[in-house]
């Protein structure tokens, strides 16, 4: 039985006697052992080694000793010698049950020798003990994070923050946080940092508050702020890269995540991080090295696991892959991502016990909502795979209703903005503007909707000596954004407007800051390289002025078969009209009418590829493409199977086959439950490939 023990500053002499009972020490030479235990704990940070000798010394004194087996176990984890640490401080943690410092330390110990699932219960007993416990929370947070629990590590997260202040204020804000009340969060906190405008905690918190909101814009600055202020602010430092990675700043992501790492090499969360951002700018090979050796150390990380079967994916090691998204889902079987990523092979197909799992997994009534929609989407693709093409559609349609009911996507909008596009680009408009961009040829982009075909026009035009595949870059989008101005959802764009505005000079520097921005992912310096994000179809008319001499290519395919192929298609962000037909056929009309605009204010500009006649007669297609891009003919692009270039997209492992042309017409197995898209794409689907008149 143990006894009751004091915070981890209190000086409290015990020793543990036969039988594992702990009693205090009757006859103390408190001078003699304060002053040991005290330079023991100096010690620590510095030269651990030292300090374990030290405690070793204390311990031949005073066996038993409680601080001094605290003292040893911390010091025999900092030289990562975890089999002895562990059994040092799981038996004072198994003694003195009471004594949040020990049990903080053993979780602490637990998660750094990769035990995450027995870490996250340790620490939880630390921080039942002692709830103001910062530190520990802090750590909670990871390891929920990396096993997968974004809610708990959310709610560990707050709390550590919360435990970090001492103000009355602060601490309010910080129980706001906590219940999620951001409303009342964000008041508490403008209010005290208009008092106090560089306390470092505050800013830090109300960057969470709008993290949380997605104004991830403001809490980058406020974040920027909070470590120019306080560079050795660990934390603020690790929720800054993570904004900036989700910012799509991965450059600036490594770069903080390397600060991090020189202090904390071994930090399993700050090494996920950094992988991760070397896959956005395609650096799968270095980013495969770095969970190879996470993974050695800590194998229980079923989200690690999972983001390491995507850069085995992208490289075309599909064997390693699938193991690696089994391994994810043998440690965590709610991990709907996991079975979602294996749908999302294309060329995957799911056993008889994988459907079985997953209907059991959704027939829970705790499962959370992401796993939830997760599954719906991989289970749809694993029943329409089997032929049972009604169950598969049901499937896919509960997915697409919980993704829609938590976004924001309003067809409305969208066509309104259209409209306002081709206000802007008017013939005169673009007369007046004529000579103006950078005159770089290196930019080919290929635009469209999601599922048209442009991995496979990437993958050919790829396979030419000239030309590199990058991945679908986001830089257009947020040059946009940024001319724009918009901070907040309710608020108008100053975009396309804001271009009458601009002087002759400006789109050059913008043309010349594209190709800055994205010479990161130009990795074998050839003259042309491609961008294929689907959503820069909305700025052809950007990108003329900008790059007046870059190539534009339209992938386009059938509205219905683009459509449904969008719609059992889980799209992690940023394709928010997919999760409904009827959002899909209005957003695809609306694609329709902006490129009827474009070809006929700019005509030529844009060239066009259609998917099935570039399934039925690709040397055709293929010479006409590249004869639009002012380059010969190489066989080579008619392989384009062959070639090994990292694929990041849906289709990777399709493209990595000869064409095939079974998929032209899969929409048709569920046109008996596509009436509303049919009606939501109105006159554009009777004349395709042609488009009607607008």
């Amino acid at each position: 039985m143990g006894v009751d023990c004091p915070s981890a500053n209190t000086f409290h002499p015990f020793r543990l006697h036969k039988g594992n009972v702990l009693t205090r020490e009757v006859s103390d030479p408190v001078g003699t052992l304060s002053a040991a235990l005290a330079n023991a704990a100096k010690l620590l940070t510095v030269k651990p080694a030292l300090a374990e000798e030290q405690a070793r010394e204390i311990l031949k004194a005073a066996p038993g000793n409680g601080q001094a087996l605290l003292l040893l176990g911390s010091a025999l984890r900092r030289q990562r010698k975890f089999t002895s640490a562990l059994d040092t401080l799981k038996l004072l943690a198994e003694t003195a049950p009471r004594f949040a410092p020990a049990q903080f330390e053993y979780g602490l110990t637990l998660a750094e020798a990769g035990n995450g699932s027995e870490a996250i219960r340790t620490l939880q007993q630390a921080v039942a003990l002692e709830p103001g416990h910062a530190s520990a929370w802090r750590v909670l947070g990871d390891q929920m994070a990396l096993a997968g629990d974004d809610e708990g590590a959310a709610q560990a997260y707050a709390r550590h923050i919360q435990s970090s202040v001492n103000d009355p204020q602060l601490r309010a804000a910080g129980e706001a946080l906590c219940e999620n009340k951001l409303a009342i969060a964000e008041r508490l906190l403008r209010a005290f940092l208009k008092e106090n405008p560089t306390d470092v905690s505050a800013i830090r918190m109300l960057a969470e508050t709008g993290s949380r909101l997605g104004r991830y814009d403001d809490a980058e600055h406020l974040l920027a702020r909070c470590i120019e202020l306080a560079p050795s602010f660990v934390a603020a430092r690790h929720n800054y890269a993570s904004v900036l990675y989700r910012q799509n700043k991965p450059q600036e992501t490594i770069a903080q995540a390397d600060i991090l790492l020189k202090n904390d090499p071994r930090n399993p969360g700050y090494r996920a991080l950094k992988a991760a951002a070397l896959g956005q700018i395609g650096e799968y090979i270095r980013a495969v090295e770095i969970y190879d050796d996470l993974l050695a150390s800590h194998p229980g990380q079923p989200k690690a696991w999972m983001s390491y079967g995507h850069a085995l994916k992208a490289l075309g090691r599909r064997d390693e892959c699938v193991a690696a998204y089994r391994q994810s889902i043998a440690l965590l079987p709610n991990l709907g991502e996991a079975y979602w990523s294996l749908a999302n092979l294309k060329t995957f197909r799911f056993t008889d016990e994988d459907i079985a799992a997953m209907r059991a997994q959704l027939a829970r009534t705790d499962l959370p909502e992401e796993d939830r929609y997760h599954l719906d989407f991989a289970l749809g693709k694993a029943l329409e795979d089997a032929g049972r093409f009604e169950e598969s559609f049901r499937h896919y349609e509960k997915g697409n209703a919980l993704r829609r009911a938590g976004g924001r996507y309003d067809a409305d909008e969208f066509a309104e903005h259209v409209r306002r596009l081709k206000a802007q680009f008017t013939p005169e408009f673009l007369r007046d503007l004529s000579g103006v961009g950078c005159g770089a040829p290196d930019p080919i982009f290929i635009v469209g909707l999601p599922r048209a075909g442009s991995t496979l026009l990437e993958q050919i035009l790829s396979s030419h000596s000239v030309i590199e595949g990058t991945m679908e870059l986001p830089d257009i989008i947020a040059i946009a954004r940024r001319l724009g101005g918009k901070k907040k959802r309710n608020e108008a764009s100053a975009y396309p407007s804001v271009l009458s505005t601009l002087d002759h000079g400006t789109f050059t520097v913008l043309g010349e800051e594209y190709l800055e921005r994205t010479r990161i992912h130009r990795k074998l310096g050839r003259p042309h390289f491609i961008d294929k994000m689907p959503n820069n179809f909305v700025h052809v008319g950007l990108i003329h002025l900008i790059l007046p001499k870059a190539k534009i290519i339209d992938a386009r395919r059938h509205p219905l078969g683009c459509c449904f192929s969008c719609f059992k298609q889980h799209f992690a962000r940023g394709q928010a009209f997919t999760y409904s037909l009827d959002d899909i056929g209005r957003y695809y009309a609306s694609y329709i009418e902006l490129m009827a605009h474009y070809d006929a204010v700019l005509p030529g500009r844009v060239h066009r590829v259609i998917y099935e006649q570039l399934v039925a007669d690709p040397e055709e297609e293929v010479r006409r493409l590249l004869a639009y891009c002012g380059l010969p003919f190489e066989d080579g692009c008619l392989r384009f199977y062959e070639n090994e270039r990292a694929v990041r997209t849906a289709s990777s492992e399709q493209v990595r086959q000869p064409i095939f042309k079974d998929a032209v017409e899969h929409w048709q197995n569920f046109e008996p439950w596509l009436d509303p898209l049919k009606a939501a794409l109105g006159r554009v689907l009777k004349p395709y490939p042609a488009a009607p008149t607008f």
